[in-house]
């Protein structure tokens, strides 16, 4: 890219582009903040010589960083909140709940999730990220505080689900600042960063919520309670919003230059225009409504049918090891806290390769095909009680979350700046209709059918998923972007896509 343009992106006009839709965001906080582009304090030599001069342009640069540290950590919180109670399901097997009210239990914040995530989605884009992660954080770790003094299946099913839809706030908003202050060609890594987080709670509750629940729930929920608060704490103290877009307008002339000429007003104009290509930035005039293609629709269906097996892993894990394999839940637990981790390092991972590959679809589908592949040997395995079924579990573990940031990465990418917060939580709200169905539908299935059979059944939503990743339409809009890469792209999906 033009280093010209990356300086114009600095100016006023450029904050405009670093915030645009479906494009390089990152590219106005890189190219305008770390740049040091006119007018914002920089080195006027570009990033590479701001920063080895050691100017204010290097700073930007390491807060985007510290941002994406605190952002993990904040949905790191609501994750191990939202998805980690299942940790919980023989502590309230033990105080009389059947399997199925105690799986019902666990899917209660994913419940209050679902009404309030794209409320969040337009609060982030209404009042910005910073407001809504700690407001979100602080009020759920308010309420689960209170959960923890509650008795019966009544009102703690409330107080998980009120605590949910408060929680719902890090999934709406931390999306969004990666799309800020991250350029496109380091998205894919950074939103695997983010996205680890889901995976990382759900080995942080498996570590410490079965050794915590000894006496029942109250110590797990003033734990969860607990860390929402501090990760509220952290987002206020350290969360700062990206560079938001202005409103186009004529740019204002700089002390004692007068007005520009017409000719570099329009060279700028196509230098912007050329940014916009090569950021895949969709025009203004097609950026009112990104849901007008099928492209956003087919990929959060696929991201929601991907939720099931990885939820069903999630949620049974522990409960197959207890009852279908002997162990302890302690033991178990830790298992799959290592198994969690391991989660966490595919989605890095998979952000790594769909970088490099310069695709989000492609990889999104191998791995799909992935998990199904893992989820029908499961089944077999659970179904004639071989001991392979525990590495396989394992196995099936680690597959199934790493698909969660390339979707979420596409779909920021895709709605742009000025939609990402409703599309996100749209992506949201798919997934998590799934994920809430997905314990108590399941652990029917199990008391019915059994283990094996209920798994086989699981094995078929990851491969309607692979149908329905749009590999063809990424394809073919990298080469309304890159003509050359276009090519190559269509022709390596040119087999296997719908």
């Amino acid at each position: 890219m033009d280093i010209s343009a990356g300086r114009d992106v600095g100016n006023g006009a450029g904050r405009d582009v670093g915030d645009g839709a479906g494009g390089d965001v990152g590219s106005g906080a890189e190219h305008g903040a770390t740049a040091g582009g006119p007018g914002r304090g920089g080195a006027p030599g570009g990033a590479k010589d701001g920063a080895a001069d050691g100017g204010l342009a290097a700073a930007p640069a390491r807060r985007r960083w510290l941002i994406l540290v605190i952002g993990l950590v904040a949905m790191t919180a609501g994750c191990t909140f939202q998805y980690g109670l299942a940790y919980l399901i023989p502590a309230l097997r033990q105080q009389g709940f059947t399997l199925e009210l105690a799986s019902t239990l666990v899917a209660c914040p994913t419940i209050g999730l679902l009404l309030t995530l794209i409320a969040w989605g337009a609060a982030a884009d209404r009042f910005g990220e910073r407001v809504v992660l700690a407001t979100g954080l602080g009020l759920a770790g308010v309420v689960l505080l209170i959960g923890a003094s509650v008795h019966g299946a009544a009102g703690l099913g409330l107080c998980l689900a009120v605590g949910g839809a408060a929680g719902g706030s890090v999934f709406a908003a931390s999306g969004r600042l990666i799309l800020g202050w991250f350029a496109r060609h380091e998205r894919g890594l950074a939103m695997g960063i983010r996205q680890s987080a889901q995976p990382l709670g759900v080995a942080l509750a498996a570590a410490t919520l079965p050794a915590l629940s000894d006496g029942g729930t109250a110590v797990p929920l003033l734990f969860l309670g607990g860390f929402c608060l501090v990760a509220a704490v952290l987002v206020v103290a350290l969360v700062r919003d990206p560079p938001r877009p202005r409103p186009t307008a004529p740019a204002a002339a700089a002390p004692g230059q007068g007005s520009r000429p017409a000719a570099v007003a329009g060279a700028d104009t196509i230098r912007l225009a050329d940014h916009r290509r090569e950021q895949g930035i969709a025009p203004r005039s097609r950026r009112a409504s990104p849901y007008r293609q099928p492209v956003l629709w087919r990929i959060h269906a696929a991201s929601a049918l991907l939720v099931v097996p990885q939820f069903t892993v999630a949620t049974f894990a522990l409960v197959f090891l207890v009852d279908a394999r002997g162990w302890t839940a302690l033991a178990a637990g830790r298992l799959l806290a290592v198994a969690q981790l391991g989660g966490a390092a595919s989605r890095l991972g998979a952000g790594y390769w769909s970088d490099r590959a310069g695709s989000r679809m492609r990889p999104m589908r191998v791995l799909a095909v992935s998990t199904a592949v893992g989820m029908a040997a499961l089944a077999a395995a659970a179904a004639v009680g071989t001991p392979a079924a525990v590495p396989i579990l394992v196995a099936c573990g680690i597959v199934a979350v790493s698909t969660n940031g390339l979707a979420f990465t596409a779909v920021a990418e895709y709605a742009g700046s000025a939609w990402a917060g409703r599309a996100l939580g749209i992506q949201n709200t798919g997934q998590n209709a799934l994920a809430a169905a997905t314990p108590p539908v399941l652990a029917l299935a199990i008391g019915s059918i059994g283990f094996g059979a209920s798994f086989a059944a699981v094995a078929a939503f990851p491969v309607a998923a692979a149908v329905l990743v749009p590999v063809g339409a990424e394809a073919r809009r990298a080469g309304d972007t890159h003509p050359a890469a276009g090519q190559r792209g269509r022709r390596k999906a040119a087999e296997t896509t719908p």
